[in-house]
């Protein structure tokens, strides 16, 4: 396995990676706890707004050709509207957030600093920009899901050491099919904050 390599790029210059992003998605959120039973239709139109923004972020890791990971941002004004309603009824300047898409990175390219490495790519773009606050939801599993593997770690001790803070007044829904479910249902997020003044 040769040396990872990080790369950023912003808006369009993604345009010739949207298809690999697209399946490195759908192979990474298929696991727990996300179980997401991907399209690739719905993944070309969800990376098609962070396409589409000038301020977008994406940070791109690679084996050689190979992207083996990712990881997205955009200014949180920028975003759908499932993510803006919980800060802007809860009277937060969603004006002064930028708000992490999604990080993924494939299991053998884990332990090696690449997730650390994406947060700190991301602060560096929000605080170059003026933002004073980093964001992030992620879905929250009930102990007890049928599909939970064993041992399962959840990432919360290493978003804490990073700097970041769980806010569970701050939540939302968002909809996808689980791997094993017939229809798309609502599946609770809460967001992780940081603040970078």
């Amino acid at each position: 396995m040769s040396e990872t390599a990080l790369h950023t790029c912003q808006g369009s210059a993604i345009e010739p990676r949207l298809e690999e992003l697209a399946h490195l998605r759908i192979t990474v959120f298929r696991d727990y706890p996300y179980l997401y039973d991907g399209s690739f239709d719905y993944e070309a139109n969800y990376l098609r707004r962070y396409a589409e923004c000038p301020q977008s972020l994406f940070v791109l890791a690679e084996d050689g050709d190979a992207l083996v990971g990712a990881a997205t941002g955009m200014p949180l004004a920028e975003d759908v509207e499932e993510f803006r309603t919980p800060f802007e009824q809860t009277g937060f300047d969603i004006d002064s957030v930028f708000y992490y898409g999604e990080s993924v990175l494939l299991p053998s390219y884990r332990g090696r600093g690449i997730g650390k490495a994406f947060l700190a790519e991301r602060e560096r773009h929000a605080a170059k920009r003026g933002f004073s606050t980093v964001a992030f939801c992620a879905v929250e599993r009930p102990d007890d899901h049928p599909l939970k593997p064993a041992g399962y770690v959840p990432l919360h001790g290493f978003w804490r050491s990073q700097g970041y803070e769980r806010h569970p007044e701050l939540s939302t829904t968002f909809r996808w099919k689980d791997i094993g479910e017939s229809k798309e249902t609502d599946k609770p997020m809460v967001f992780w904050l940081k603040s970078l003044q």
